[in-house]
């Protein structure tokens, strides 16, 4: 049965896409649009991620520090059993993160990590590096035949290969934290408030259950997606009942509650810049950034395990208007190491890139066909008229920063 990959695209599940205003605006202080999900502009034209940045200046942040050792102190365990999980790709900043609990708050952590779709050797070899320094580490690798139809049907269903990648890191820490008994998950950064979203919960150090559809899952279910892939010729009956699938899925909240697992940001506690965690993880375990620039971006150093992470930030530039090099320059301005004039440079210059390089292999990876492929980015180009035109023929890009 040939699968209409481009009229399945067309009726996206991402339930942010109906949520896109049609008229773009980008930030007055940062390089971002308001095409991002949930990122709120103000009447200044300043988008929420610049005014929480300039909010973080108001922090106390040796209190939050001095509530992060009580934290600690409530769930350190001195029996020889780990006291916190850390999901953790061996990058610089679940490898800072994870660096820091053991060696500066003296924590006993159990990295858990998702592997990646397809490895690259600098990703592999700096989780290795982590490890080496003395991190207890666990990596779950779902079955490779599954997740590789999970990647197509998350590129096509969601306009995001990463989806169950993503789905499988949130989620798998909570089934381990349970199995071990481990109280404590600490993530790193939370996204909605660095990178631009709801800031609702900028005043707690956690995001309540009830958001997690709305913030990391599309508000799509993955119990949708499956049933939908099913249906549609992507999975076989045999497929919707491997093991491994829970792994992509909490376990109930009431039980999560039961058993006492709290999940925590440590970027609430202290103040988090990218730069800085690359720093730290250079010199506390050796990680090692790229030899030259990604793709799409003029940064070495950030998701760089993957090869297929390039195809995330693509198909964020075909959805939302946005590219890789947006999502490092913001960051980069609000933390005062680019001024906007350098980040809008950057952007033009690098945001449309075409990842050539991984091309190739990312088609073989989700067994598609070149036209195969360009029916699924046209397809989401053609929901978006108000990000792409034709002209000529070729798709061409409306709107870019300036």
């Amino acid at each position: 049965m040939k699968i209409p990959y481009g009229d399945h695209a067309r009726n996206s599940f991402d339930g942010q896409l109906p949520a896109r205003s049609r008229e773009v605006i980008y930030c007055k202080k940062c390089v971002v649009s308001n095409q991002r999900p949930r990122i709120v502009f103000d009447e200044k034209g300043v988008c929420s991620a610049c005014n929480y940045a300039e909010y973080k200046n108001s922090i106390d942040w040796d209190k939050r520090g001095k509530e992060f050792e009580i934290l600690c102190d409530k769930y350190r365990r001195n029996d020889g059993r780990w006291d916190v999980v850390v999901p953790c790709s061996g990058g610089k900043d679940s490898g800072a993160l994870a660096h820091r609990l053991k060696y500066v708050h003296g924590m006993h952590p159990l990295c858990i990590t998702w592997s990646p779709m397809m490895y690259a050797n600098i990703g592999m070899q700096n989780l290795q590096n982590m490890i080496s320094s003395g991190l207890d580490n666990l990596l779950t690798s779902p079955n490779r035949v599954l997740q590789r139809k999970l990647s197509k049907l998350g590129i096509v269903l969601v306009g995001n290969h990463h989806d169950p990648f993503g789905r499988g890191i949130m989620c798998r820490a909570f089934h381990v934290a349970i199995k071990e008994d481990i109280k404590l998950i600490m993530f790193g950064e939370n996204a909605e408030l660095e990178y631009g979203g709801d800031t609702k919960n900028k005043d707690i150090p956690y995001n309540p259950y009830k958001d997690w559809d709305k913030y990391y899952f599309k508000n799509t279910s993955f119990e949708k997606l499956l049933k939908f892939g099913f249906e549609n010729g992507y999975l076989t009956k045999e497929d919707t009942k491997e093991p491994s699938l829970k792994w992509y899925t909490l376990p109930p909240i009431e039980e999560i509650k039961e058993v006492g697992v709290v999940p925590r940001w440590y970027s609430w506690y202290f103040n988090w810049i990218p730069q800085e965690n690359y720093y730290y993880a250079s010199e506390n375990y050796g990680f090692q950034a790229m030899p030259r620039r990604t793709e799409a971006t003029y940064s070495k150093y950030a998701s760089i395990d993957d090869l297929t992470d390039p195809w995330h930030y693509y198909m964020m530039l075909i959805k939302f208007g946005i590219g890789r090099a947006t999502s490092d320059a913001s960051h980069e301005i609000r933390d005062g190491h680019l001024t906007r004039e350098e980040g809008v440079t950057l952007v033009r210059r690098f945001d449309c890139e075409f990842p050539t390089k991984t091309f190739k292999v990312f088609l073989e990876y989700l067994d598609v066909t070149e036209e195969e492929f360009w029916d699924i980015i046209n397809g989401y180009r053609s929901i978006s008229p108000h990000l792409w035109e034709q002209v000529n023929g070729e798709w061409k890009l409306k709107h870019q920063v300036s």
